[in-house]
């Protein structure tokens, strides 16, 4: 794996649900913010569905607050829901043009999110949700620079974006060293209490993502790592 450039100043993360950017990206988001970059926020959904045992109407301001703080954690000051449907994600235009507005409305040099493959590193099968967001996202980037596209929009069209990054690819090609950022991310986990503590089975959370970071880095030649598909 080669590394992100960081020669940038402006990042858009967009991802399906509040805790997706906290499996990693977040630890590259602290130390990109430490830096002085911004790092803006899109959520497609507010996690309303993540917690059956709760109804969703009660759950969405839950998460979404939980996502705010997440943020707050590592720097990042605005973020912002979309409202689709949690667990019903469809790709299709409007999902695409929603994008698109935010990418053109923010200007971004990079773009963050995450894992549109069909699984995991090590196999584990990716919910339907992701898949469907993160391919959006990589074909939202076209469409936002395209000014033949979504010509009903406001926001003109943005060909600024140098590359988008995917974190928790089983594809990843690029890494960002996070060595010294590693808890400012795993605090921005932490914030969705919550969350996690009406899930079971996730009680290892914060480990996988050190043995995860821990693991990139040796293999890359640093402590801690993140990879990242870039395109």
């Amino acid at each position: 794996m080669e590394p992100v450039a960081e020669d940038w100043r402006t990042a858009l993360a967009i991802v399906a649900h509040p805790d997706d950017l906290e499996y990693g990206a977040a630890c590259a988001i602290a130390k990109w913010t430490a830096q002085g970059k911004t790092v803006i926020e899109v959520l497609a959904t507010r996690g309303e569905a993540g917690i059956q045992s709760m109804p969703p109407e009660e759950v969405g301001p839950i998460r979404s607050a939980e996502q705010i703080e997440a943020a707050r954690r590592v720097g990042v000051e605005t973020v912002e829901f979309l409202d689709h449907p949690d667990g019903m994600l469809e790709y299709g235009l409007p999902l695409r043009r929603d994008l698109a507005r935010a990418i053109r409305r923010h200007r971004p040099d990079v773009v963050i999110s995450g894992n549109f493959r069909d699984h995991f590193p090590g196999g584990f099968f990716n919910m339907a949700d992701h898949r469907v967001l993160g391919l959006a996202v990589a074909d939202a980037v076209r469409d936002a620079s395209n000014p033949w596209v979504f010509r009903d929009l406001e926001e003109p069209a943005w060909h600024g974006v140098r590359f988008s990054l995917f974190a928790g690819s089983p594809q990843a090609t690029h890494y960002v060293d996070v060595t010294g950022h590693l808890e400012r991310g795993l605090s921005a986990l932490g914030a969705h209490k919550v969350y996690f503590d009406n899930l079971d089975g996730h009680d290892g959370t914060e480990n996988m993502v050190r043995g995860m970071a821990a693991a990139v880095g040796e293999a890359v030649g640093v402590t801690h790592a993140i990879g990242f598909e870039l395109l």
